[in-house]
């Protein structure tokens, strides 16, 4: 198993793409530190990766609070003593699918904020250990925004996120790539599992997304977490600064 005796951390464990991430992680051989707001779905997934006979640890955690995240990590290195993997997906309050021009500041700017602050906090964390040790991959999800999405489509303030993000993947990587720590970022066109059945103009959003890929279609959640666990693995080991591309 090719991440046999690492150790992952995924803050957002309990959602859609975090969980995906997590069962591959433990998959492929790591112990999985799920970190969240909601105990009930982190635990879900702990069970889940259990059953599979892995071993995964749930935590709630406040991804905002660096305090709460220090003191977290403590405690993954006191259980485990080491960090290889850190993963923040945790949902950014996004307001999505109404115009700019009739959108409210505080709407627009709460993903902005909210993720900026998280993976800030989380990385920070991440990355004093790895540094440390010598080695770790801090692996972000989002990537560059396709702003053609938004002539059918209104994103709020998500394409400015996905940026802000994209731009402190590439200062971390740039800082930390001598001392031994990757920095990379996972990217998709969308994933229609992560999009709930009763979301207006579910369908078309799908359509949309998945005509303006070469292929014609969109990633899956499995996908996504193998691919995860390649980044994580020692066959990625030079992949830093960069975007995995899973977008089609």
């Amino acid at each position: 198993m090719m991440l046999e005796g690492r150790t992952a951390v995924v803050y957002g464990g309990g959602g859609n793409v975090g969980g995906a991430m997590a069962r591959a992680f433990a998959r492929h051989g790591a112990t999985v530190h799920l970190a969240g707001r909601t105990r009930e779905t982190l635990r879900a997934v702990a069970d889940d990766i259990a059953a599979a006979g892995g071993t995964a640890y749930a935590d709630v955690v406040d991804a905002l609070d660096e305090r709460a995240v220090d003191a977290h990590t403590a405690a993954v290195m006191e259980r485990s003593g080491r960090l290889d993997v850190s993963v923040n997906v945790i949902g950014d309050g996004d307001v999505q699918g109404t115009p700019m021009a009739e959108m409210a500041v505080a709407d627009y700017l709460r993903p902005i904020v909210t993720s900026v602050t998280a993976k800030f906090i989380t990385a920070r964390a991440a990355a004093r250990v790895m540094v440390a040790q010598g080695s770790g991959l801090i692996l972000y999800f989002g990537g560059s925004f396709d702003w053609s999405v938004a002539r059918r489509f209104s994103v709020g303030g998500m394409g400015v996120t996905f940026d802000a993000v994209e731009s402190m993947r590439k200062q971390l990587a740039a800082e930390l790539g001598r001392r031994g720590v990757r920095v990379v970022t996972l990217r998709t066109s969308g994933l229609p599992e992560t999009i709930p059945a009763d979301f207006e103009g579910r369908d078309e959003l799908v359509r949309t997304l998945a005509e303006q890929t070469l292929t014609g279609r969109l990633a899956t959640l499995a996908e996504v977490g193998e691919l995860a666990a390649f980044a994580a693995s020692d066959r990625a080991r030079l992949l830093t600064g960069t975007e995995l591309d899973l977008s089609g």
